[in-house]
């Protein structure tokens, strides 16, 4: 915690010097990274992840396998080797500030033998992991959390989960689904699990986590809406080949908007498991023009957006730079849909209102969004949060409104350490 501390730091968001218009190759998708991961970590022999993401989220989510005893080897930038072995305790898992660590690595837990601590940064402890605490629960597995339901927590492996069938409310997050999903091949008996409650967000990163465990030889049947079933069976070894991550490439395509400009992201496959269609409409409907080339995507911007009215439950992710956007467009947008947003990194909804306001828009919080009314913009301190999709709006604002300072740009290390010098570079493109 204190090195974190020790890294706050102001950053002046940089104005842009005119249109954008340059090819950027960014790191892998971190959602494809960090379940690659685990994947490979249970699999019956060795996989490869070339072109991971390198950064806080997914190195921490390498050590906590090492600690549980599997070897990963993460020496090489562009190609990590994963061996699995048997997963033991005692171990201590740091899970940063990641959802992904703190809702994918518990279950796997439970299949080690002995006990696995879970904690992470302070505000980790106040993201929601309940129901993803009640399903292992009620598969038989121990375990001690916090009185608030959530970290610190002790898994205590006993080897094996016997599975079976489960009930989840997973409308705070997918990834209440994804993690139990992706374990669930090694459960003595598989697992049914049926979610309850309002829509669970972020479709696509099921379908990726489905998607995904076909992939490693799991057998999943999502036939059924809000049923899940993966029959138990060994997970296979391979390679697996990380997509760029299109959520850490908005930001890019937001300033060949906002300048006019146009921002191509090489490397970008032909069929994608992201949710590149969805991103695609929104951009459009801000008047962008988006295509796919052998070059890569490619954002072109007008020079002026407009506003839009959305709903973004199956790209809450992208909400933050979403309403930066929003904010520098010639009418109203109200972007709805993202109540569970509120249980990132930090309260999204609550913070975007505050920010934004900060800069001089007018802003109407709703429960599940924003509605964002365009105003002249000033400068502003612009709180980060410790969090890199708060960072992203703020330097996408700053390319258009001089004098945006982020609190903290050292954030952003979570997803995309070379962001600061990234985007510095991309604010002089012409």
């Amino acid at each position: 915690m204190a090195a974190m501390a020790a890294e706050l730091r102001p950053w002046l968001a940089p104005s842009a010097a005119g249109p954008v218009t340059t090819t950027v190759r960014l790191p892998g998708s971190k959602s494809m990274t960090a379940r690659a991961l685990i994947l490979a970590a249970l699999a019956d022999g060795p996989s490869v992840i070339e072109a991971p993401l390198r950064a806080r989220d997914t190195t921490l989510m390498a050590a906590g396998l090492r600690a549980l005893g599997v070897a990963v080897d993460t020496s090489a930038d562009d190609r990590w080797v994963v061996e699995p072995g048997p997963l033991r305790g005692p171990a201590t898992v740091d899970v940063g500030l990641a959802g992904t660590i703190m809702r994918f690595l518990p279950p796997a837990a439970a299949l080690a033998d002995g006990p696995v601590e879970f904690d992470g940064d302070p505000h980790a402890r106040n993201r929601p992991m309940g129901p993803i605490l009640d399903v292992l629960r009620a598969l038989g597995v121990r375990l001690e959390a916090s009185p608030a339901g959530g970290l610190p927590l002790t898994v205590h492996g006993a080897g094996l989960v016997e599975g079976g069938e489960a009930v989840v409310d997973a409308s705070g997050s997918s990834q209440f689904v994804s993690g139990l999903l992706l374990s669930a091949a090694r459960f003595t008996k598989g697992l049914t699990l049926r979610h309850e409650g309002p829509p669970v967000p972020s479709a696509p990163h099921l379908r990726m986590t489905t998607h995904m465990l076909r992939a490693a030889g799991a057998t999943v049947d999502e036939s059924v809406p809000d049923v899940w079933v993966v029959e138990p069976g060994p997970l296979h070894g391979r390679t697996w080949v990380i997509e760029p991550d299109l959520s850490g490439a908005l930001p890019f395509f937001a300033a060949a908007m906002v300048t006019g400009g146009e921002v191509t992201l090489g490397g970008w496959p032909a069929a994608s498991w992201q949710p590149v269609e969805q991103l695609t409409e929104l951009l459009t409907a801000f008047g962008a023009e988006v295509t796919r080339s052998a070059a890569g995507l490619t954002v072109r911007g007008a020079g002026t957006l407009r506003g839009i009215t959305a709903d973004l439950s199956d790209v809450s992710e992208m909400t933050p730079v979403l309403s930066a956007l929003a904010v520098l467009a010639d009418g109203p947008s109200e972007l709805r849909g993202v109540e569970h947003i509120r249980g990132h990194e930090t309260d999204r909804i609550a913070a975007l209102a505050a920010e934004l306001t900060k800069v001089g828009a007018g802003i109407t919080e709703f429960r599940d969004g924003l509605r964002i009314e365009p105003a002249p913009l000033h400068g502003a301190s612009f709180e980060t949060y410790a969090d890199h999709r708060m960072a992203h709006a703020a330097a996408v604002i700053g390319l258009s409104v001089p004098g945006v300072e982020l609190t903290d740009v050292g954030c952003t290390s979570k997803t995309l350490p070379e962001f600061p010098e990234l985007w510095a570079g991309l604010a002089t493109e012409r």
